[in-house]
């Protein structure tokens, strides 16, 4: 694994745990909807 997608991983996962250390059920929704949308683009677009 290079060097800066593992940087840009744990960046990810930093802010995870930061917006669930936080306890806002919102931050932590809106967090979720968007890593599930996101991921929905990035499929459809190397569909085509």
């Amino acid at each position: 694994m290079k060097l800066t997608s593992f940087l840009y991983r744990m960046a990810r996962l930093s802010r995870d745990a930061e917006v669930i250390a936080s306890g806002n059920p919102e931050k932590m929704a809106r967090r979720a909807r968007n890593k599930y949308i996101g991921r929905k683009v990035v499929r459809k677009m190397f569909k085509w």
